[in-house]
């Protein structure tokens, strides 16, 4: 859901101008929920890949329509859509993570726009604020690194420390990841689907063995 990361320059005056938003250059939309049908400007910037909507609606039928009571965290959010999809369905507590200030601003545009008071914007980095969790905290984790960076096994070792044991991780990425590559993470794959180049995921823990009396 992410443009390649880039760190912010150091500005030396007291007061660091306010990022324009970035030109867009599409639209998705919401695909259930409270803003059903709600659009989501897709920005005009290189790497930047929102989860095409016939993909989000098939996660979200994994997950299932409701997702009401839910903590959700969106690591790498891009446009936003998986994490107001979530918002859209119930979840009452949904933190975007963007790191790219135009998308941050654009992000802050559609929480008011929407009346989004479940979701919480963050300009940060994404494995990051993974790690800032307290562990077993989230229901749901997306990951949508870019997919030309080395972000993915970081993300993944931080996303399975702050799951819940019956909680779910999404994973978008150019690649397949079997139950072999998942183990070093405690994961493993219980949905998978191939659209295009993309592969998405979905992962839980694995459980932990049935002690013995």
């Amino acid at each position: 859901m992410q443009a390649p990361s880039k760190r912010p320059s150091r500005h030396t005056r007291s007061e660091p101008a306010r990022p324009p938003a970035t030109r867009a250059a599409g639209q998705v939309r919401i695909i259930g929920g409270q803003w059903k049908r709600s659009k989501l400007a897709v920005a005009d910037k290189p790497g930047l890949r929102p989860t095409p909507d016939r993909v989000r609606e098939t996660v979200f039928n994994w997950l299932g329509q409701d997702l009401s009571g839910w903590s959700c965290l969106d690591a790498f959010a891009g446009t936003g859509a998986l994490g107001f999809e979530a918002a859209s369905r119930g979840a009452t507590a949904v933190r975007l993570v963007e790191c790219d200030p135009g998308l941050v601003t654009n992000l802050k545009e559609v929480q008011a726009k929407l009346g989004a008071t479940t979701v919480q914007v963050l300009r940060s980095d994404g494995v990051a604020a993974l790690r800032q969790c307290p562990a077993a905290s989230l229901d749901l984790v997306f990951l949508d690194p870019p997919f030309d960076s080395a972000l993915f096994d970081p993300a993944l070792a931080a996303a399975a420390r702050v799951v819940r044991a019956q909680g779910f991780i999404y994973l978008e990425a150019p690649k397949a990841w079997d139950d072999a590559a998942l183990a070093p993470f405690g994961l493993q794959c219980y949905r998978h689907l191939r659209a295009g180049t993309v592969h998405a995921h979905l992962l839980r823990p694995v459980p932990e063995p049935a002690r013995t009396a």
